[in-house]
This record gives C-alpha cells, structure tokens and sequence, in this order.
C-alpha cells in the first residue's frame, strides 16, 4: 500500500433522506442548531482534517435546501451527486463518482458518514482512520451496549425475552472501507436483493468481518426530537473544547 493512499481519503455522505421521524417541515439534516444546520456541523467534522482529501455529498434530486447553505470554499473540496431511494444507493452513486470523475483508484479509502451525526470526534475520527495500516477489509466505529435488551414479540409492545449483551455493538458511523471492495459488496446485495443497513453489513453478506473500532457515546445520530437538545450540548461543549 502506498504512503499516498494512506495519506488521503476521501468521505461520503448520504443525505437524501427526509427523516420522517423527527416529524419536520424539512429533512432533519436542515434542521438548525445553533444558528448552523446539523449537516453543516456534520461537515465541520471533516472540513480542514489533514488526511481528508474531499467530500461527496449525496442530495435528493429535489433538494430545495441544500443550495440555501453558506457553505464557503476551502482546502477540502465538497461535491455533490444525485442520491438515490434507499441509503446504499446515494452511497454507490457517490462511489461511481470518485471512480468516474475524479478518477480514484479502488484501493483507495473512504469513510461514509451519516448527515444526522454532527457529534463525532477528531479522536473517533483518527482512530478509525488508523485500521489502513494493517490488512483490515475495514472497520465502523461502534460502542458496547450498555443497557439491557429486550427483544419484543412482532408486532407486540410486550417482552417476548431478555437478549444478552455480552458482545452487542452500536454501530455508529464513520464506516471506512476502500472503494474498489465496498462497490463490490453494494452491487452484490443489490443483486441479491439483501437488505443494507449499512455498509458494514454489505461486507458481512459476502462473509467478511469488519473490524469495530470503539468509538464515543457522543457520536449520536440526530433521529427524534429530543435528539436536538443534546446534540445542542454536545456541540457547544465540543466548541469550548477545540
């Protein structure tokens, strides 16, 4: 693997969703916390990082909101792409892009994150980024469960039985993986008509065994209402702290 392959990768980030659970008038990452959109603060988490050599955002094709941000330019380039129905096909679509345009070889790296994570950390971020040096088919950031599980019956708001925790994970996001390989297990799930949560799971169906990187419980996914005022005070703490 060559030092310019490591030095540099590039991050994808699927935005074409509507968030239909936060119950908005607008898709969740457009959304404002303090004064800044959520995918605007998701964007500062790579924005300017040493090893980030661009950004591929993946937008609906009616995306009335995006062209609204004052996203200004600078050293990292950000791109968009026409995003797809389903998260795995913004995620190809912005692939084909690195591939076809700005010509990035397939043993490159790249890190998908989802636009509703406006919390991870440089720590996190450096962390994940660290698995290149080794033979990793590639890694997620995740944390241990903490809590209690409980698995319900269908449909049924009763317990059907206790789960044990006893190494569960959260998956959380960064995912990075080389574009070449994680093509290869998005198309094959497509083919096979195998559902992709996401993209570790792409790798899982062909068999392979993502590392998981532990990550911090700060790193939420903005999906409820509730979520803003937390993700509010996590972001102003990470302002005091950078």
């Amino acid at each position: 693997m060559t030092d310019s392959i490591l030095s540099s990768v590039w991050v994808v980030i699927p935005a074409a969703g509507v968030g239909s659970r936060m119950e908005a008038e607008k898709p969740k990452q457009y959304l404002k916390i303090a004064d800044r959109t959520i995918i605007e603060h998701t964007l500062a988490c790579f924005i300017n990082h040493p090893q980030v050599a661009g950004i591929i955002v993946a937008l609906s094709s009616d995306d009335p909101y995006w062209k609204q941000l004052n996203i200004k330019q600078n050293k990292t380039p950000i791109f968009t792409v026409e995003g797809g129905k389903d998260r795995s096909d913004s995620v190809e679509q912005a692939l084909v892009y690195l591939r076809m345009v700005e010509r990035i070889d397939d043993d490159s790296w790249v890190m998908v994150h989802d636009a509703a994570r406006p919390c991870v950390s440089q720590l996190d971020i450096d962390a994940l980024l660290e698995i290149r040096s080794g033979e990793s088919v590639g890694a997620i950031l995740a944390t241990p469960v903490r809590d209690t599980m409980k698995r319900s019956f269908p449909d049924q708001f009763r317990i059907s039985h206790t789960e044990s925790r006893e190494n569960l994970w959260h998956a959380l996001t960064p995912q990075l993986f080389k574009l070449g390989p994680l093509m290869k297990a998005l198309e094959f799930c497509k083919t096979k008509s195998i559902a992709v949560t996401d993209e570790a799971s792409a790798f899982e169906a062909l068999g392979e065994h993502p590392e998981l990187v532990k990550g911090g419980h700060e790193n939420i996914k903005v999906t409820y209402p509730s979520d803003i005022q937390y993700a509010s005070f996590l972001l102003k703490n990470k302002q005091k702290d950078s």
